[in-house]
């Protein structure tokens, strides 16, 4: 028996990438509308009712309103858009990021994908809080650099297309510069903080790949803590997943396509002894860990199915 899969906005960046990751697989069987009905309510409402799990890529509004159109009490629901991640009754899609979240998902009927940054910075982050390393009440810098793919068609077409609308020749942008990004709430949230990140956020002229950075004093941290306390905690956290890892050997240089085409999750502790610093960084692909490859994580838990399959390791 094959589980019936239906990609509510298919055609999409994200959607795309997740259907990558499943079309050739013999335990899932993608159920599809035909292009003229792709926008069609009744058509999309019996797709989301007949299937056993729907992913749903769209903006946020049609994806609360694709969420009312499922009566069949069966149906489990994966959503990549940003509407229900800090919403009650649902389950946070990021299967490594606490004790025991895999089992939550394994029994999940609604799923709220993470965003790409705070996958990174919550696999950075939230392993210390717990530790009590980093107290709950600090103000924690995150400065992250992705591939111009995240942005979506729009973005891909001002990076690509010069005739198309905002078309740029830069090599690098910074945006959210009034620190409101719609991310934030979601990163103090799961991460267990007491107060909003100051969140820095800058696009490259890379398609994908994706860099997190947060840096740290030691002084900040509790007293006592030391750099290896740190990679302990990071290690400990991760110890056994396929998809995340601590780096025990450190580069000296960590380009944005690091992890790029893959669903893994890389971290790097650099540290200064003499100047009592911590330089914490994440590497992962915007639209695989970060987006399609978490999707595709979760639909596996949520449907008893193996955690990696179909995923690029």
């Amino acid at each position: 028996m094959t589980i019936r899969v239906f990609i509510d906005g298919a055609v999409g960046t994200t959607g795309l990438e997740i259907r990558d990751r499943l079309i050739d697989r013999s335990d899932i069987t993608l159920v599809t509308l035909p292009d003229a009905l792709r926008k069609d309510a009744a058509a999309r409402a019996d797709a989301l009712n007949a299937a056993d799990a729907v992913v749903l890529c769209l903006p946020d509004d049609a994806a609360r309103d694709a969420v009312a159109m499922v009566q069949n009490p069966t149906v489990r629901i994966v959503d990549a858009s940003t509407a229900h991640r800090t919403a009650d009754r649902w389950t946070y899609g990021f299967a490594e990021l606490e004790p025991g979240r895999t089992t939550e998902l394994a029994s999940a009927k609604r799923i709220s994908n993470p965003g790409c940054y705070p996958t990174g910075f919550l696999a950075l982050v939230r392993p210390l809080v717990r530790a009590g390393l980093l107290p709950a009440d600090r103000t924690v810098a995150v400065a992250a650099t992705s591939g111009y793919s995240g942005g979506g068609k729009d973005m891909i077409a001002a990076f690509e297309d010069p005739a198309a609308k905002g078309a740029t020749n830069t090599g690098y942008r910074l945006y959210a510069l009034g620190l409101g990004h719609k991310h934030v709430r979601e990163m103090q949230q799961h991460g267990g903080l007491a107060r909003a990140p100051i969140f820095l956020p800058a696009v490259a002229r890379s398609y994908r790949g994706m860099l997190v950075e947060v840096p740290l004093a030691l002084d900040d941290l509790a007293p006592g803590t030391t750099a290896a306390h740190v990679r302990d905690a990071l290690a400990e956290a991760y110890d056994g997943s396929r998809l995340v890892s601590l780096a025990t050997e450190l580069p000296a240089v960590l380009d944005i396509e690091r992890t790029a085409r893959t669903d893994r999750l890389e971290l790097f502790a650099y540290d200064d002894p003499a100047a009592g610093q911590i330089r914490l960084i994440a590497a992962l692909d915007n639209l695989g860990k970060g987006a399609a490859g978490a999707a595709v994580q979760n639909l596996n838990l949520a449907c008893g199915l193996p955690e990696t399959e179909g995923l690029r390791l």
